[in-house]
């Protein structure tokens, strides 16, 4: 008896079941009660919020000990550019599989939609910001007004630009610097400890964001645009499994032990559809796993804008789908230049509410074939999508972190193993 009730106070105390216990808790008061449901959002947003509050200072922190610790300029500018060659790499293995898959699913084929009957009035939020998101403004916005400004509006390129130089300047005074990087260590020890109690609202916040997604949107209501949302989620398992699962394998572990290992942060992600909910979590865990820190505070915030693998996923799938919904006639080339565009266009929307939806715009408009007035079909199931295009990138991101630190030479296979496996205790792993 003794035992049966240690095991259930045991399961009842892991984040990951109470965060289940809310989503399910969510979807079932979203059906039954659709307008109590919407009046919900707000847990889901206010739980968001606590945790975005923390991500400039966290991330902050974390390059500027990072590199003050690697102590080379050399050694930053290797790490980064296998970065950003890695991301390129598979997000654009990402867009070639949504583009594959749209193909062979057809999933808009039929609808036989005129662009002229669909009301656009919803989509000017998003068209207005596309129309700023230019190559030259993408670049230019990554240079903060002003330090303080940058911290404020919480752009992430822009702290990760300022940590980089204040890390690097901090390194190349060993001695007056350590005094300072001891102090911002400290205050990152205090940072993580409000994540903590922070993530004990998790089980709310999770409630709150299902309850308005499922009351605010229903199921019947998106029953029509239901082969899109199987094919992004089927490719998107496809290219974890089979993509991010070989890549993985190169790196010795196993991506079944890995997803395992943070389930916590997958079940967040896919009950908020926010991948920054989790993102001081994933720094401890990928460090608790053996990446060094300096690996992990420079590629995995870096990866929240340049290696969103669903993002690109739904981006390819979403543009042919409207393309297909329209009758809009595509080549092959056409397809090849949507490919084309969006390999930029995929890396300019870090920052800008709504993402995923600026960079199709700017994507539809900058081409002038599809038409943009066709993204108002996909408003309806634009949440429910987000879930499946969060969770890959999160996962995609974590194993960019542990394969590039691998590359480095900055990985603790052993702990690894020994972690994943379950030989160390919850409690040496657990944030």
């Amino acid at each position: 008896m003794d035992t049966k009730k240690n095991k259930s106070k045991t399961i009842f105390s892991h984040l990951y079941f109470q965060v289940l216990l809310g989503v399910l808790a969510g979807i079932i008061l979203g059906l039954f009660n659709p307008g109590l449901g919407e009046t919900l959002k707000p847990l889901g947003d206010g739980f968001i919020k606590l945790i975005k509050m923390l991500l400039a200072p966290i991330i902050f922190g974390t390059i500027v000990v990072g590199i003050a610790k690697m102590g080379s300029m050399k050694e930053v500018g290797r790490v980064g550019i296998k970065a950003l060659v890695y991301f390129e790499i598979v997000s654009t293995m990402a867009l070639i599989i949504g583009l594959v898959v749209v193909n062979v699913l057809q999933p808009g084929a039929g609808m036989n939609i005129d662009p002229a009957t669909l009301d656009t009035k919803s989509l000017s939020t998003y068209t207005s910001a596309a129309k700023q998101q230019d190559a030259v403004g993408f670049f230019m916005d990554i240079i903060p007004t002003s330090v303080v400004d940058a911290f404020v509006k919480g752009n992430m390129l822009q702290v990760i630009l300022f940590a980089l130089l204040f890390g690097l300047a901090l390194a190349q005074f060993p001695d007056r610097g350590k005094t300072v990087v001891d102090v911002i260590d400290s205050i990152l020890q205090g940072l993580f400890g409000i994540v903590k109690m922070v993530m004990r609202l998790a089980p709310i916040g999770a409630f709150g964001a299902m309850a308005f997604t499922v009351g605010k949107y229903g199921f019947g209501s998106l029953m029509s645009l239901g082969k899109l949302m199987a094919g992004v989620y089927i490719t998107s398992t496809v290219f974890i499994v089979f993509v991010l699962g070989t890549i993985a394998w190169m790196s010795h572990i196993s991506l079944w032990k890995f997803l395992k290992y943070i389930k916590d942060e997958i079940i967040i992600v896919f009950a908020t559809s926010s991948t920054e909910a989790v993102l001081p979590r994933m720094m401890v865990k990928l460090e608790q796993l053996g990446c060094s820190k300096p690996v992990v505070g420079l590629v995995l915030p870096t990866g929240y804008t340049f290696n969103a693998d669903g993002t690109s996923i739904y981006l390819t799938m979403a543009a042919i789908f409207i393309a297909q919904a329209t009758n809009t006639h595509l080549s092959l080339w056409d397809q090849l230049l949507v490919l084309g565009v969006l390999l930029f266009t995929s890396k300019g929307s870090a920052g800008v509410a709504g993402a995923g939806f600026v960079t199709l715009a700017a994507t539809l408009s900058s081409m002038d074939k599809i038409p943009v007035a066709g993204m108002a079909l996909l408003l309806g199931v634009d949440r429910f999508i987000n879930e499946a295009r969060a969770v890959t990138n999160l996962i995609g991101n974590g194993i960019a972190t542990v394969t590039i630190a691998r590359w480095e030479g900055a990985f603790d296979e052993k702990r690894a193993q020994s972690i994943l496996n379950g030989e160390l205790n919850e409690s040496q792993t657990e944030l």
